[in-house]
């Protein structure tokens, strides 16, 4: 997948990674994909939760070593 924006959240522990995204977000254009680096596996969760209560899309979650790439679509 080829983000149009990637945004690095590593060492970065709950709610900041949400935070930094929702911040990301909004300069983007709707349609454009948003990837979030993180090592928080709570991400997972709290980004689930933050897309469907913005409604931007989660595309996808990769976790490969601890370390997590989530896709995120622009509504």
């Amino acid at each position: 997948m080829k983000p149009d924006s990637i945004l690095d959240c590593m060492g970065l522990y709950c709610p900041m990674p949400i935070i930094k995204a929702a911040e990301a977000i909004k300069v983007m254009t709707p349609g454009q994909i948003l990837e979030v680096v993180a090592d928080d596996r709570g991400i997972k969760a709290d980004m689930a939760a933050w897309c469907k209560s913005t409604g931007n899309e989660l595309l996808e979650i990769q976790e490969d070593k601890g370390e997590y790439r989530v896709y995120v679509r622009k509504r």
